[in-house]
């Protein structure tokens, strides 16, 4: 079974971010991710409608951390602490070496190559120190960047689950994407 243990945190780092701990002093940027509708648009969760939902948020992100069992890291700018979005494995099945990845980033810094930058050294890291096997992502059918950007990174589609999802009323579908250790081509992670 993998052992995992976030003590002391990760930090990342690469060409322009810095990947740090979420803590509670990201709330107000915390908020303004997750109660901005294009941001939240295909991630199928309630909208943050008080600063108290963004200090929740952060809570949950961090008790998932310290019980080794997730870990989200605060996207950041090397010149800007700020946060601008996060990213991180959650649902870290430890007896299958899987972990899912999920990940959001400021509508107004999409389309920059930042979360390419991020999803490299975050699957660099599951990889090579968790020592994952496999990470998935679960994601709206209809997001056509997250697509992009997974296959860009050579995970491919495993499933389509049709209406499996219910979320404000509605069922929705999900597809589901994966990458193995063993299918990582030259120069990726």
């Amino acid at each position: 079974m993998l052992t995992v243990n976030f003590t002391p945190f990760p930090k990342l780092s690469t060409e322009r971010l810095i990947l740090r701990q979420v803590n509670e002093s990201d709330a107000e940027k915390m908020f303004s991710l997750r109660s901005d509708e294009k941001v939240m648009q295909f991630i199928d969760r309630p909208v943050a409608v008080t600063i108290a939902d963004a200090l929740q948020y952060i809570e949950r992100i961090n008790n998932s951390l310290n019980a080794d069992e997730g870990i989200t890291w605060a996207i950041t700018l090397k010149e800007d602490p700020s946060l601008i979005g996060t990213i991180g494995f959650w649902r870290i099945e430890k007896e299958h070496y899987r972990a899912e990845i999920g990940y959001l980033l400021n509508h107004s810094l999409h389309r920059k190559g930042i979360m390419q930058e991020a999803m490299i050294a975050v699957l660099a890291y599951g990889f090579k120190i968790i020592k994952l096997h496999s990470i998935m992502a679960n994601v709206n059918p209809a997001n056509l960047a997250s697509i992009k950007l997974l296959e860009r990174n050579n995970f491919t589609r495993e499933g389509y689950f049709k209406e499996s999802f219910f979320f404000n009323g509605k069922f929705l579908d999900s597809a589901i994407y994966s990458l193995v250790t063993t299918e990582i081509k030259n120069g990726q992670s």
